[in-house]
């Protein structure tokens, strides 16, 4: 008898335990309680997270305005929409509930099963050109990153002209006499809800990291140079670009500018008309040929002064820094056209590009016989497009953030095949796709094209169906994810089974990690390139 009360007990608990493993996860935020998904892992999702009011109506073109308090339980199973964006990226794939002016919600994923655990945050940004982009694409999803102990978040902020124009009458109506940055400010936005709010998932507000890659690196350091936000952080993580030098802010007179030439390409005037234009009017029109591209600006507020005098001045967070970029950022026809990879057609393209300055760059970047020209070609091409930028942000943090470590890698793993599924594609830059012979496809790469480490980082080849990832793929990622959650949880990415890798040393040769299927550390050869361009950019 007593066996049988004591399985009958046992029966009860086990069903008890059963139960609250498979009920949806509540988590009770300063605005009110949210209910999100139990994944198959044991991973908790919270998906379309609000993290300020919707950006419409008069708040179209205005700081973030904090959420508004609900009393129901409020679903949090799905993503949110995505910001207002033109298809322009091949390699974006959405899980978003359409798309919206609408747009402000983050998501999280928390492997913490009660708020008290106070585990390591990881916030990341999307990459794309600050024009496209989403926190539902799935080279970003924060499962995988929470399997290893990380309370992990996608935040969505505003694009194009909803995120980032300028104008006059924009400026005179801002309480701080500021405009443009509005993806910034959201971004920024996230962070303080963070502050907030994380600690009911169990995450620790003082342990918070962010991430980001092209766009979404820009934008992290950006957040780490802001005084809104770089008391907000505890570590960065940078991949493939900066604000100093990549997507960098236009002084505030010259991004209002562009917001004017814009009103009028709309055919409009006024705050008030620009206001009353639909969404899809505003975005329509960033298509013409003559619409401007509109940048961040040096306002006063987000940016008191440029990017390059703050980091300068020692002004940034104070925070571990692991940034680094790929080995194939740009092809060599960024620089040369469709003209064949030859020494006369190189020296050609770098004499039209630097002019009287043409001798010294090809001394940096050269090329002994037409063997070279593609890879030297390829290597000035993206030190151009994203790498300078990157190692800027390196070496000056390395020189100016209070003696934290700044560890630099170089990502240098092709992207394997793709699968027999995709037929006749090929591939389009930034690791888009293109099918049939397109002329914007390009020749196979060499080395990691733009955006090629996402998935590897993140933890997420599975979720990507184009490559035929091989066990060498899932070797580079455990082992580059490895290192990224070591940095989230101590500032540094060392670990047990890692090959050792070395912090920048001040006043020595720089020491980065070449990630690939052998990983290594290897000493800076090219810091007189760096060096070069650097003179092109506008100091402060």
């Amino acid at each position: 008898m007593k066996s049988l009360i004591l399985l009958s007990l046992l029966s009860v608990q086990t069903g008890l335990t059963a139960l609250a493993q498979s009920t949806p996860p509540r988590v009770r935020t300063a605005n009110g309680t949210l209910e999100g998904t139990l994944e198959a892992s044991g991973i908790r999702s919270f998906k379309g997270v609000p993290f300020a009011q919707p950006p419409v109506g008069e708040l179209r073109w205005k700081e973030p305005q904090p959420v508004k308090n609900w009393t129901d339980v409020r679903p949090a199973t799905k993503f949110g929409p995505r910001a207002m964006q033109r298809a322009v990226f091949g390699d974006m794939n959405f899980r978003s509930d359409g798309m919206s002016e609408d747009c402000l919600y983050l998501n999280v994923w928390t492997p913490a099963k009660s708020a008290s655990e106070r585990l390591p945050v990881l916030v990341y940004f999307y990459g794309g050109g600050f024009i496209a982009g989403d926190g539902s694409e799935p080279r970003y999803d924060g499962e995988s990153m929470a399997r290893r102990g990380i309370v992990t978040l996608t935040v969505n902020y505003r694009l194009g002209p909803f995120g980032f124009m300028a104008h006059p009458e924009l400026t005179k109506e801002s309480p701080n006499r500021s405009s443009g940055n509005y993806g910034y400010l959201d971004q920024a936005a996230a962070l303080r809800w963070v502050q907030q709010n994380i600690a009911a998932f169990g995450g620790d507000p003082k342990r918070v990291t962010i991430a980001g890659e092209s766009a979404g690196s820009a934008s992290v350091s950006a957040q780490m140079m802001s005084p809104l936000s770089r008391n907000l952080i505890a570590g960065a993580i940078g991949e493939s670009g900066s604000v100093l030098g990549t997507l960098p802010p236009a002084p505030l007179p010259v991004a209002e500018q562009s917001g004017v030439r814009f009103a009028s390409l709309l055919g409009v005037q006024s705050l008030k008309e620009l206001r009353a234009l639909s969404a899809e009017q505003v975005l329509e029109a960033t298509a013409k040929s003559d619409a401007p591209r509109f940048s961040a600006s040096i306002d006063g507020y987000f940016f008191p002064k440029s990017p390059v005098a703050i980091c300068a001045a020692g002004e940034q967070a104070k925070v571990p820094l692991l940034v680094g970029w790929n080995s194939e950022e740009m092809n060599y026809r960024a620089l040369m056209g469709r003209e064949n990879p030859t020494l006369e057609n190189y020296t050609k393209a770098v004499q039209k590009l630097y002019n009287d300055r043409a001798d010294e760059a090809l001394k940096q970047y050269a090329a002994q016989s037409d063997a070279d020209v593609e890879q030297v070609a390829t290597d000035l091409a993206g030190d151009r497009f994203i790498g300078y930028s990157t190692w800027k942000w390196a070496d000056m943090h390395s020189q100016t953030g209070g003696g934290k470590p700044v560890y630099r890698y170089f990502y240098a793993r092709p992207r394997p095949a793709m699968t027999p599924e995709m037929g006749n594609a090929a591939p389009g830059l930034a690791g888009g796709v293109v099918k049939g012979n397109a002329p914007n496809a390009v020749p196979p790469a060499k080395g990691a094209v733009h955006s090629a480490e996402i998935e590897y980082a993140m933890g997420n080849l599975a979720t990507n169906k184009v490559f035929a990832w091989t066990p060498d793929d899932y070797k580079v990622s455990e082992t580059m994810q490895a290192y990224f959650a070591n940095f989230i949880k101590t500032g540094n990415p060392n670990g047990k089974g890692l090959p050792n890798w070395p912090a920048l040393k001040p006043n020595a040769p720089a020491q980065y990690m070449r990630i690939d299927v052998t990983t290594r550390p290897e000493t800076e050869q090219h810091r007189d390139r760096y060096l070069f361009l650097d003179q092109f950019l506008v100091k402060p």
